[in-house]
This record gives structure tokens, sequence and C-alpha cells, in this order.
């Protein structure tokens, strides 16, 4: 993409994320990211046990950020980045985990990590 401007942030360690939106996800890299949304069920715990598979696979998670859902009251969409590919074996089962803790598990795709 052409850059049209640099460096006007108003804050000295601004990052702001631009998405590259497509069908297929990106290839492999030496280093990797994948962005999940994920929707937990609304009980005592969830997000506790959202993260156990993550630590259990030794998988880093980079961001977990939430937004209210806006549908019913208490629930939330949770958007988190972690270290490695989709298609990595460790990532496979650790998505397959937590898909049993979720009313929604939605990949948004892997891509190189670039920092």
């Amino acid at each position: 993409m052409k850059i049209l401007a640099s460096s006007i942030q108003d804050t000295a360690h601004n990052e702001t994320r631009f998405l590259v939106v497509g069908r297929n996800y990106s290839k492999r890299s030496k280093k990797n990211k994948t962005s999940v949304l994920l929707m937990i069920k609304d009980k005592v715990g969830a997000l506790y046990e959202l993260l156990q598979p993550f630590k259990k696979m030794k998988i880093n998670l980079t961001k977990i950020e939430s937004r209210p859902s806006k549908k019913r009251a208490w629930e939330y969409y949770f958007f988190v980045d972690f270290d490695g590919y989709v298609e990595d074996e460790k990532i496979k089962k650790c998505i397959k985990d937590i898909s049993s803790h979720c009313k929604l598990v939605k990949i948004l795709g892997s891509y190189p990590r670039v920092l």
C-alpha cells in the first residue's frame, strides 16, 4: 500500500493496525501471528477456561481485547491475537479445545508477525 503520510500520531507509542481482507491465509513465514474472534459462554470462570488451552499448548497471547456484543447484556466478543500459524498442529488443537468453551470461534487469519 502507498503511504500517504507518516509520523502523524500524537502519542509516541501509538500503533494503528490495518487489515487486508482476503479469502485465503497468508503464506507461512518464519514468525507468524493468528487472530481469532471468540464469544464465550456466560458463566463463572468462562474466561479462565478459555485461556487454559493456550497455557497448556504454550501459545503466547499477544493481545486480548473485549467488545460488547450489543445483542444481550453482559455478552462480549473477544479479539485474540497469538503467536503461531493456523495450520500448526498445536494451534489447530488449541482452537479445537477452546471451541468447547465458546459460543463462537471465527479465525480471522494468520499472517507474518511484524514485531
